[in-house]
């Protein structure tokens, strides 16, 4: 940079310095890619059974032919309830043939969304919300006492047994019972780590205890009691003149 002075020109020279930032690599190619072993690849058949496929027509007919794909994600679904929790190759081809679809479309939507599982399942899939409104009301708490009840396993992991896959996932829409967690398709809500040891153990057992929130609540009233609506509300009218009564 040039700066002139009374009586003489000086050249300033600034360094510039670029402080560069890394991370560690993290390969996840495993979400999007799929290599072939001896459970997963397209040699295993795969096929609905009579009654998921009387399930799959009726779910195809309510979209006109032309837009039968639109029924991927109910039939993968369909097909991963079949599977044992899992969508494996197989069933993204068959429901690719069904729907007359390329089948790299299908594998889009199976590797988009996370509800697909690319992988097998133990028995119960557990999915323990620690999105913010569980957090700030105990869910790292919850995740470690599942983890460590089940015998030390982390998220991602299954139980020796194959009982139990266990995973930490994103909102689930119960934040008004947080902490809350998934088993299945039930929710388990108004979580302490008592009540999930609890929950663990029954499904162990071979049981289902009931869903929904483990503190007395009916759903999600206020464990307090009303606070609100105590009295009659006021309808259409109630504040009008005399005269238009």
């Amino acid at each position: 940079m040039l700066a002139r002075l009374p009586g003489r020109l000086s050249l300033r020279v600034f360094s510039s310095q670029r402080l560069l930032s890394t991370t560690s690599t993290c390969r996840s190619d495993a979400l999007f890619m799929h290599r072939d072993t001896q459970f997963n690849n397209p040699k295993i058949p795969f096929e609905f059974n009579s009654e998921n496929m009387k399930r799959a027509k009726e779910i195809i007919s309510h979209y006109p032919p032309q837009y039968k794909k639109a029924a991927v994600i109910p039939l993968l679904d369909l097909g991963q309830r079949q599977n044992k929790g899992w969508t494996s190759i197989s069933i993204m081809n068959y429901v690719a043939k069904l729907l007359e679809m390329p089948p790299m479309r299908v594998y889009e939507v199976a590797t988009f969304y996370t509800m697909f599982n690319r992988d097998p399942i133990g028995e119960n899939f557990v999915q323990v919300c620690t999105t913010t409104p569980c957090m700030l009301r105990g869910s790292t708490e919850i995740l470690n006492t599942v983890c460590q009840h089940l015998g030390g396993i982390k998220p991602g992991e299954t139980t020796k047994d194959g009982k139990f896959t266990v995973i930490e996932v994103e909102c689930q829409g119960a934040c008004s019972n947080a902490p809350m967690l998934v088993v299945g398709d039930d929710f388990y809500e108004d979580l302490t780590p008592e009540t999930t040891k609890k929950i663990l153990n029954a499904f162990a057992n071979g049981q289902k205890p009931k869903p929904g929130p483990q503190s007395g609540r009916h759903t999600s009233e206020n464990s307090a009691g009303l606070t609100a609506l105590t009295s009659k509300p006021y309808g259409p009218g109630e504040f009008c003149s005399p005269e238009f009564k």
